[in-house]
Formats: structure tokens, C-alpha cells, sequence
């Protein structure tokens, strides 16, 4: 290998570029400063690496990718037994919970609503709703999303919640209608506001960058970015990797990640979906408490934050949404949205008999020491 001024040629527009670039050659080498000309598509060749394990990378973590080959059977079979149905172990986690307080963290897209072509038309059902209004009035719930906190709220409707935006980075409790507020306030907790401007920055500049890419999305989520490729042609997701990376060689305080079909863009600073979990169970009182049991469902990359954090606690357990196996640190999996929705019906059906066995406990005992009063 060695370093030559390389002429890429455009057989199209007939420009030509001047570009240092580490080239293979045979001997005897050209002479220092020399050019040599060489076609764009050799160029991409040489310097596609990169690049085509970004692809690789992009393919992976699109599972329901019309190309992909389903999962061998063996292959499942043994993921199961690592990570089996939470509605087939439902009565082994509900045992485990036994004396604590259960706390409920939700992702949104793929979770609570299924993965759309258009990020903006992911709307849950009225039954999905109404199941996690129920929810909440018999355990904290918290909505944790890559979304702005704003257009996840706008989507969900609930003003019992809390709904942790932006990769947990815009955090705000419940407005009314909940008993878990501490102090009877609002939590409000924003990690990256001095990141907004640049956000915003990013945000127009990969709008510009990728406009000439059909089906991609780019959502400004006010803490961090995201571009969707859910609806481009798998031929321009190179392409799109490289414009990508481009914009962001500009800005070193934000890091690029990816999600099912997504891109995302956010700032450097160590603060997560696993980082919202612990300061939202602290908010609450839970921070050091050995009687608290947080679920947290999630169906993304960007949920392993929160698995991972759940698994070094000791605490409570994880449940991935996926029809395929994944590497993950969730204990349990459901399949789908409407999955969820039967697991989050179960465990408020299973709350709802408690309290009323409670209940009547507490009546036979109150009129057995009134008969023996009297």
C-alpha cells in the first residue's frame, strides 16, 4: 500500500477529483506526488470496508427486512430456552415479584406500536391505550422512547405517565392522575439542553445531505436525530452510511448508532435509555431499595441500555419484542405489540384479584376483632 494523489474519474458529469488515498500497488511504485487515475466505482472498492460493514450492520438490525432468511427452527428453539415467552413464564416472573414493587418501563415503536413505514403514522390502538391507562393506576409507568418526549406524548395520550424522550435525555413525570409523583411534583430532567442548537444544526444539514435519497426520514427529536431508512431501497443504504458519516466527521461531540432501520444521532455524553431507568426508579425512591421489581419491555438496540443496567442490579427483568432471536440482555421475549398488550392485561388482571383478596383479609380480620370485642 501506498499513498497517492488518485484521480477519480466521473464518467458522467466528466469531473474529475484529486483525492489522497491509500492504494494497492505493483512494483515498482509510482513516484511520490505522482496521480494515477482510477474510476470511482475502484475507488468505492477501496475504501468501501467501512462502509459495507456499516450495510451489514444495517441489515442485521432490520429483522423484518423483506430479503431476510427466517431463522432456522434449531436456532430458535435453543434462543427460546434462553430467553422464553413472557406469557408462557408469566406465574415464575409474577412469583419472583412476590412483596415488591413492580415499576413498568415501555418502549414505544415496536413495543406498544408496530414498526410503520412512516415513523409520523405509528399510532397505538384504542385497545393498547386503554390497557396501559389501566396500567398505570396500579403501577408506576414510564413510556422510554428515542422520540421526542412531545411527539411521544402526542401519540400516547396519557397524562398519568411518565415519558422519558430523546433516549431518556428529556425525562417529565406525570401531569395529573398518578399517586407515584414525588412530593407531589413533576420530575422534569433534561441531560443535553446546551445539545439543542447543534441538534437542530444536524438536523437541517442531514436533511440537505440526503434529500436526493428516496424514502428517507429525518426526525429532529429536539436531544438527538434520527434517520429513518424503513422505506429506501436496500441498493442506497451505502450511500446513505456515507452521507451519514459525512455530516457527522463535523460535529465529534455526537455519536452515530443505529436502530431497527434507523439511524441515530446523539450527543457524547454517557446518558442512556439504562442511565433514564435508575434516575426515574430514584425519583420515585427506589435508587438503593431491594423491595422494588422494574420491568422494562423494549424491541431495540437502544433498549439493551436498560436490560443490561436490570441484569447488573439483580432487579426485575427484561423482555425483548422479536420474532427472530437476537444477542440481548432481556431474561424473557414476546413477539409483538399485540403480545405486549396480553402480558400488560395479565399482570393488571393479576394485580386487580390481589387486591381484592387483600381486601378481603383485611374484612375477616377487622370482623373477627369485632366479635371478639363484643
Amino acid at each position: 500500500m501506498t499513498q497517492q494523489n488518485v484521480v477519480v474519474s466521473d464518467l458522467k458529469s466528466g469531473i474529475n477529483l484529486t483525492i489522497p488515498v491509500k492504494v494497492p500497488v505493483s512494483k515498482p511504485a509510482p513516484a511520490p506526488g505522482s496521480c494515477i487515475t482510477i474510476s470511482r466505482k475502484t475507488l468505492l472498492e477501496i475504501n468501501g470496508n467501512k462502509i459495507n460493514s456499516w450495510v451489514d450492520s444495517m441489515r442485521a438490525s432490520s429483522p423484518t427486512h423483506h430479503k431476510s432468511t427466517p431463522p432456522l427452527s434449531d436456532d430458535l428453539t435453543s434462543w427460546m430456552v434462553q430467553h422464553p415467552s413472557a406469557l408462557d413464564m408469566f406465574e415464575q416472573i409474577i412469583s419472583a415479584s412476590k412483596g415488591k414493587q413492580i415499576v413498568m418501563f415501555l418502549d414505544y415503536d415496536g413495543t406498544l406500536s408496530p414498526i410503520v413505514e412512516d415513523p409520523d403514522q405509528a399510532f397505538m390502538s384504542d385497545a393498547m391505550r386503554a390497557t396501559v391507562r389501566k396500567l398505570a393506576r396500579y403501577f408506576p409507568t414510564a413510556i422510554v422512547s428515542g422520540r421526542c418526549r412531545d411527539k411521544v406524548y402526542s401519540f400516547v395520550r396519557l397524562a398519568e405517565l411518565y415519558y422519558a424522550g430523546s433516549h431518556g435525555m428529556d425525562i417529565k413525570g406525570p401531569s395529573k392522575g398518578s399517586k407515584y409523583k414525588k412530593g407531589g411534583q413533576a420530575v422534569l430532567f433534561q441531560a443535553a439542553i446546551e445539545f439543542i442548537p447543534m441538534i437542530d444544526e444536524v438536523y437541517k444539514t442531514l436533511q440537505d445531505a440526503t434529500k436526493s435519497i428516496k424514502g428517507v426520514r429525518v426526525e429532529n427529536n429536539k436531544f438527538c436525530a434520527s434517520v429513518h431508512f424503513r422505506s429506501v431501497d436496500e441498493k442506497k443504504w451505502g450511500e446513505l452510511a456515507q452521507q451519514v458519516r459525512s455530516v457527522l466527521k463535523e460535529y465529534p461531540k455526537l455519536r452515530l448508532t443505529q436502530g431497527r432501520k434507523v439511524f441515530e444521532i446523539r450527543p457524547t455524553i454517557k446518558w442512556d435509555k439504562g442511565k433514564a431507568l435508575e434516575f426515574l426508579l430514584e425519583s420515585l425512591g427506589y435508587a438503593n431499595c431491594t423491595d422494588v421489581f422494574p420491568v422494562y419491555i423494549g424491541d431495540d438496540r437502544t433498549d439493551e441500555d436498560a436490560f443490561k443496567v436490570l441484569r447488573e442490579r439483580d432487579q426485575g427483568f427484561g423482555i425483548l419484542v422479536s420474532k427472530i432471536p437476537k444477542d440481548t440482555h432481556a431474561s424473557y421475549s414476546l413477539q409483538e405489540p399485540s403480545e405486549v398488550m396480553v402480558f400488560l392485561r395479565r399482570l393488571v388482571g393479576w394485580k386487580k384479584l390481589t387486591l381484592k383478596r387483600q381486601f378481603r383479609i383485611r374484612r375477616q380480620i377487622e370482623e373477627i376483632k369485632a366479635s371478639l370485642r363484643n
